[in-house]
């Protein structure tokens, strides 16, 4: 049994969809959380400074003796996964792309699909590149979608400015004729039921926040090391900035009352 914590991060509160996958399959794991809400988003920066972030946020996590690191951030899985994993060699990581598109590629039946993410994930090419290498007749329609992220942070995800946001970005995806839409950010199934009601039935919502937390599971089954304890596990929550928003948040995804700590993350 190995009763150490996975840590999560994001760049704030989107990683939370994330967390909630990883408590319903994996009820028992102990989970440290961070959400750099101080200097959300990642999207718009650079690769090299998401990088940066991203180090400064395993350091910490670390210190809290995680035995594995999801990365609960598109934008950092398809820009700095190889690289953070090269940086912490024997800290097991795990990303959130590989998950989406193998989500995608089952959902798909007519090979027509959109990606909506952030611009640093859609510029990167991840999505893409995967799905045509499983399948090269596959059509990939992106989008980035940037409000997204700050109508998440604020908690409009289901109002009249959501609904019309939703609509002047998906409008043109539905026009192609996709048949499903990978939310290829973590903030982005905060919008899942309005997303769902304006593209209809006919259209697959791909989240891979499932995904990657069956492929946690897999993971920790195969390197034996899984909690078997039969507590419900404990969760930490951390932020840069803005907690007392961020616990309204925690509230509302999780249905767990949070109480996060602010880090200075600039120390690590």
């Amino acid at each position: 049994m190995d009763n150490r914590p996975i840590g999560v991060f994001d760049s704030g509160v989107g990683g939370l969809t994330v967390v909630k996958q990883i408590i319903k399959i994996l009820p028992n794991e102990e989970l440290v959380y961070f959400g750099d809400t101080a200097r959300v988003p990642y999207g718009s920066k650079s690769k090299e400074t998401v990088t940066k972030f991203s180090e400064q946020i395993i350091r910490f996590l670390k210190t809290k003796n995680v035995k594995a690191i999801v990365i609960a951030c598109n934008t950092v899985s398809s820009n700095c996964y190889e690289s953070l994993s090269e940086a912490f060699k024997g800290l097991p990581i795990i990303e959130v792309v590989t998950p989406g598109v193998e989500s995608c590629l089952a959902a798909t039946k007519n090979k027509r699909v959109a990606l909506i993410g952030t611009q640093g994930t859609v510029s990167s090419g991840a999505y893409e590149r995967r799905l045509k290498n499983a399948d090269n007749e596959i059509q990939v329609f992106k989008k980035a979608c940037p409000l997204f992220v700050p109508l998440a942070e604020e908690g409009w995800t289901d109002n009249e400015i959501a609904r019309l946001t939703v609509k002047e970005y998906i409008s043109e995806l539905v026009e192609k004729g996709i048949d499903s839409i990978i939310l290829g950010c973590t903030h982005y199934p905060l919008f899942k039921a309005t997303i769902g009601d304006f593209v209809g039935e006919k259209v697959a919502i791909v989240d891979p926040a499932k995904a990657t937390a069956l492929k946690l599971k897999e993971f920790l089954e195969n390197h034996n090391m899984l909690n078997e304890s039969s507590d419900e596990g404990k969760r930490r929550f951390y932020v840069s900035d803005n907690y007392a928003n961020f616990d309204k948040m925690c509230e509302s995804v999780l249905h767990y009352t949070c109480k996060a700590e602010k880090v200075d993350i600039e120390k690590y």
